[in-house]
């Protein structure tokens, strides 16, 4: 555990480092089965802080939900997203991160929602490996979950929207193929 006074905004010593990846992409896209299978091959991985706060605020009958008040879950989704990668001490091997800060705005961004200066301002100092691994749509996996309450056509907007935000961020987007989850990890394996 870290000790508070060792806790550093930005996690400057690994900033920018190929041992702090992203794995992003379209809502239903196999993105979190993949990321079970990584972590079953000995791999750390961060799970979706959005997931994380849809279900606290559902649980508590709160607001700050994409589709009730979509500034609140970014705000909050934003400082777990912070608080993960701050503290994040990777060893020997990568560890993943199920999306990004750069997810929220280019969500907001779709959404067509002001981007408040501090989210813009994260995302240039929170910096992860320069390739984020993406997944495409897939629409014979697709399915509709309580805190995914998309359509696919939606989900395809989405990922549209994710791409030009990691491109715009200035990172190199990988994309992983429709392949079978075992597959699909070593295709991520294979190009760390």
């Amino acid at each position: 555990m870290i000790h508070e006074d060792e806790y550093v905004a930005g996690n400057p010593r690994f900033a920018g480092s190929r041992l702090l990846v992203v794995l992003t992409g379209c809502s239903g896209g196999g993105k979190s089965t993949l990321l079970g299978e990584l972590s079953r091959r000995g791999y750390e991985v961060r799970p979706e802080a959005g997931r994380q706060v849809v279900r606290e605020q559902m649980h508590l009958g709160g607001d700050g939900l994409p589709w009730a008040d979509v500034l609140k879950f970014a705000e909050l989704t934003a400082s777990r997203t912070m608080y993960q990668f701050n503290m994040a001490v990777p060893q020997e091997r990568p560890i993943f991160f199920d999306r990004s800060l750069v997810d929220l705005v280019s969500h907001l961004r779709l959404k067509q929602l002001t981007v408040p200066a501090y989210l813009d301002r994260a995302v240039q100092l929170y910096r992860y490996a320069p390739s984020v691994f993406v997944t495409p749509p897939w629409r014979e996996i697709y399915v509709n979950e309580a805190e995914r309450s998309k359509t696919f056509e939606e989900a395809c907007l989405e990922y549209e929207a994710l791409v030009v935000g990691y491109e715009a961020a200035g990172y190199l987007l990988v994309e992983v193929p429709r392949l079978e989850v075992g597959k699909r990890a070593d295709f991520i394996i294979e190009r760390l």
